[in-house]
C-alpha cells in the first residue's frame, strides 16, 4: 500500500483557530498546520483550509471538514458562530474543486466526538454525549454505538438547549441557550458589560498581557486561577447552565457517558469535567452510578482526528 493510499487530511474549523492534520489509519496525525479564523465570510474560510491542507508535505486522498454549524447532505445549514455567514453554503464541491480531493463534511463537535469514539476518550463506547466548550458550546451523540446527526444534522446541538425562558441573547438569535451563558464568546461580552457597569477584572488585562486579541481560554485559566471575581461567578454560572442542559439531555437520552472537550477544558482538564458531573447530578432524574463524566484524550486532535476519520468512511 502507498503512503498516498494511507492518509487522510482532517480539518476543524473553529471560531478561534482552523486546525488541519494528515492522518494515518492508526488515527496518529502525522503532520499538522494551523491559522486564525477569517472574520470576514465563507470565502477567506475557504481559503485558508486550501492554503493550510497545500501547505503540508503530505499527499491526503481525502478529506474531512467539521465546520460550527448544522451540516445536512454535504451542506452547511446554519453557522451561528462564523463571521458573515449568513446563508445556506455548499462548500465540499468548492474545496475539493481546489485541492482536486474528495470532502466530506460535518458538524465540528459531531467529528470531535467520532474522533474520541475512534481513538480517545470515548472509544468503543455503545452511548456518549459530547459537550465541547469553546467558542461556542457544541455537542454530539453516539447512540447504539455510532455518530447521531439526526433527521437534518442537528442532534446533539445542547448548546442550543434553553436553559431560561427569555435569558440571554445567544448567537443564534433565541435567548436563554446554555451557550449564552457558557459559549466562551458570550462570556466575554458579559464580562465587557459588567466592566463597564463598575465591576473590577483583570480578564482584559491579562488578554492583553498574553497577547490575545480575544479572551481566550487560557486567559479564563489564569483568571481562574487569580480568583478574578467576575470570571469566577461567570464561570460558576456557565458551569450551572450547562448542568442543567446536560442533566436534561441525560434525563432524555439516558447515555452512560459525557465526554468534554473544547478549548476550556483543554485548558481546565478532568477538574473541569468533574465541576460539570456535579453541577449535573441534581437535574438527573435517574441516577446512574457507573455513568462517567471525562475530559478528552484527544484535545486540539480529536476534531482532526474524526473529520479524517469520516473521509475515510466516506471515501472507502
Amino acid at each position: 500500500m502507498t503512503k498516498r493510499a494511507r492518509l487522510v487530511a482532517g480539518v476543524d474549523v473553529g471560531g478561534t483557530n482552523i486546525e488541519v492534520g494528515v492522518v494515518a489509519p492508526d488515527h496518529s496525525v502525522v503532520a499538522r498546520a494551523k491559522a486564525p479564523t477569517p472574520t470576514d465570510g465563507p470565502d477567506a474560510v475557504l481559503s485558508t483550509i486550501a492554503d493550510l491542507v497545500s501547505s503540508l508535505d503530505e499527499d491526503p486522498v481525502a478529506l474531512g471538514v467539521g465546520i460550527p454549524g448544522v451540516v445536512h447532505r454535504g451542506e452547511v445549514l446554519t453557522v451561528p458562530n462564523l463571521s458573515h455567514w449568513t446563508e445556506r453554503v455548499e462548500i465540499g464541491d468548492e474545496l475539493g474543486r481546489r485541492l482536486r480531493l474528495p470532502v466530506s463534511l460535518g458538524n465540528d463537535a459531531n467529528v470531535g466526538l467520532l474522533g474520541e469514539h475512534v481513538a480517545g476518550a470515548a472509544r468503543g463506547a455503545d452511548g456518549a454525549l459530547g459537550v465541547w466548550m469553546g467558542t461556542g458550546i457544541g455537542g454530539a451523540l453516539v447512540i447504539g454505538g455510532q455518530l447521531y446527526g439526526g433527521s437534518r444534522g442537528a442532534a446533539g446541538e445542547i448548546g442550543h438547549v434553553v436553559v431560561q425562558e427569555r435569558g440571554a441573547l445567544c448567537g443564534c438569535g433565541r435567548r436563554g441557550c446554555v451557550e449564552a451563558y457558557a459559549g466562551r464568546r458570550q462570556m466575554e461580552v458579559t464580562a465587557t458589560a459588567l466592566q463597564a457597569a463598575g465591576r473590577t477584572t483583570r480578564l482584559f488585562a491579562i488578554r492583553d498581557e498574553l497577547g490575545k486579541a480575544s479572551v481566550t481560554s487560557k486567559v479564563w485559566k489564569k483568571a481562574l486561577e487569580d480568583e478574578d471575581p467576575v470570571a469566577t461567578e461567570l464561570f460558576s454560572t456557565a458551569i450551572d447552565a450547562l448542568g442543567v442542559a446536560i442533566g436534561s439531555t441525560l434525563n432524555v437520552l439516558d447515555v452512560p457517558l459525557v465526554v468534554l472537550g473544547g478549548g476550556l477544558v483543554e485548558k481546565l482538564g478532568q477538574d473541569l469535567a468533574d465541576r460539570v458531573a456535579t453541577a449535573t447530578a441534581p437535574w438527573v432524574l435517574q441516577e446512574d452510578p457507573d455513568r462517567r463524566f471525562v475530559a478528552s484524550a484527544l484535545g486540539d486532535d480529536a476534531g482532526i482526528v474524526g473529520a479524517a476519520a469520516l473521509a475515510r468512511e466516506q471515501s472507502a
